[in-house]
């Protein structure tokens, strides 16, 4: 089921910024999970899975639908990770590809533990491939000197580079 109306979302994308989680899963080799954008914004890039709050949705449904729709995973916010910052990503493009009208997010990071929180992550090719085409685990060394993972997903782990 469709949630929006594209046309209605186009406007909204244009107007304001959208409330998102990112999901910073991390597994016990201290690697990162990653996906390949499928669509705009960060499109072909290396980028963590997350996703836009719904109007009425509490984030703790956001988080639980994400897990779903982004990992396929069924975990209770209140059994996983811990919150990890808010973070803005602004792109020059939108997922309609209305020239000139960037997107502006406000993100809510969230890390979590694969073995820990989220043990189904064991074959990467099950994922969803709505948002990401490809997964990959990837240390964070390697993905901070990567130039096709997006900055805003190296923001996350810049901090402990230092």
């Amino acid at each position: 089921m469709v949630w929006w109306n594209p046309q209605q979302w186009a406007e909204v994308v244009e107007r304001t910024p959208l409330v998102s989680i990112d999901l910073v899963v991390t597994n016990a080799r201290s690697e990162v999970l990653l996906g390949w954008r499928n669509n705009k914004p960060a499109q072909h890039c290396w980028f963590v899975p997350g996703g836009v709050v719904r109007k009425g949705e509490t984030l703790q449904q956001a988080f639980e639908r994400l897990l779903w729709v982004e990992l396929g995973v069924q975990v209770k916010l209140a059994r996983t990770g811990f919150f990890a910052g808010v973070y803005e990503h602004h792109y020059p493009d939108n997922f309609a590809g209305t020239e000139g009208v960037g997107t502006h997010y406000v993100v809510l990071a969230h890390r979590l533990n694969a073995e820990q929180h989220l043990p189904a992550l064991s074959d990467l090719n099950g994922l969803p491939k709505d948002q990401h085409n490809n997964y990959q685990w990837m240390h964070v060394a390697e993905l901070l000197s990567n130039p096709q993972v997006h900055d805003h997903t190296k923001a996350y782990f810049q901090e402990q580079a230092k």
